[in-house]
């Protein structure tokens, strides 16, 4: 029956292979954790939202053979990577949410043996918002629900949220 339809799912698929993203976070880890990169990719859509997509090498779980662990993955109001990510601020909230329903509380990263790969989509932010603000991975789980921010653990991982690629 809709099997010949468009869905958002189509439109994601071609953003993701033909074209640029409007935003990224080159990501690195601290210096326990200087194996750890990614990059994020921020894409406007149709639909009045962004699609993310993000892929991490090198979590701390990488040396575990067929091992699997969540980390959690924030935006925060500063774009300030520096002093071990000390100056990130908090989580980007503009709307003042509980957690976990600030904007810059977004899905977790699962890792596999050191990799993760992830794309969803979030109409809680445009790109504009984010930018100059932060990507950090912490080193935990977020619980979704203790306050302000899901007792997520250290942050591991930093990138700034920078305009183009």
């Amino acid at each position: 029956m809709y099997h010949n339809q468009p869905t958002p799912r189509t439109s994601f698929t071609r953003l993701l292979l033909y074209e640029y993203p409007m935003a990224t976070a080159w990501v690195r880890g601290n210096y326990q954790n200087p194996q750890l990169s990614g990059l994020v990719k921020f894409y406007q859509t149709p639909y009045e939202g962004v699609l993310i997509e993000a892929e991490f090498f090198g979590l701390p779980n990488i040396s575990e053979k067929n091992s699997s662990d969540f980390y959690a993955m924030h935006i925060h109001e500063s774009g300030d990577c520096s002093d071990n990510f000390t100056k990130t601020g908090d989580h980007y909230n503009p709307t003042a949410e509980p957690h976990p329903y600030h904007a810059g509380d977004l899905l977790p990263l699962l890792g596999n043996q050191g990799y993760a790969f992830s794309t969803f989509y979030d109409k809680r932010f445009t790109i504009d918002d984010v930018i100059g603000k932060s990507v950090v991975i912490h080193a935990g789980r977020d619980d979704f629900s203790t306050q302000p921010s899901g007792n997520a653990g250290a942050k591991i991982a930093c990138g700034e949220i920078r305009q183009g690629l």
